[in-house]
């Protein structure tokens, strides 16, 4: 049985789904910063899921990035599994712009987080909705 690792559900806030990855918003409004999560347990590693789900991931991590890249005026998308602090597989898509506050540096621990106000959290929702169509499941539980 799937289920989100603590870390994550700490820092981050579910948004939807997409058909294999839950669908997160980091809780630093610094950037916008999302994190796709395969809803498949124990797994830790890429290779960890069986071919068709990588697959999957990486067609749901593309048409994410590209999404956000357009809809946000991204002058780079930083993309990447890192894992080193939470173990269960988790894709970070976050846009980045040449005037955001850690450019041209990583996004981690640069300056603090700045947490989302709910309406903030609405409206990224709804754009995602608008950005991802029919692929997208909202899910409504940040309240």
């Amino acid at each position: 049985m799937f289920v989100l690792d603590s870390r994550l559900q700490q820092d981050s806030i579910e948004l939807g789904h997409l058909e294999l990855c839950s669908v997160l918003l980091s809780k630093d409004a610094n950037y916008p910063w999302f994190i796709l999560v395969p809803r498949r347990p124990e797994v830790s590693e890429l290779f960890d899921l069986d071919e068709a789900d990588q697959h999957q991931l990486w067609q749901e991590t593309t048409q994410l990035a590209q999404a956000l890249k357009s809809a946000y005026g991204a002058a780079k998308m930083n993309v990447a599994t890192l894992g080193n602090v939470v173990s269960q597989l988790h894709m970070h898509v976050i846009v980045r712009k040449r005037d955001d506050a850690a450019w041209p540096a990583p996004v981690w621990g640069r300056v603090p987080a700045i947490e989302y106000a709910a309406e903030q959290v609405q409206a990224t929702r709804a754009r995602l909705k608008d950005l991802l169509g029919k692929d997208f499941t909202e899910v409504r539980n940040d309240a």
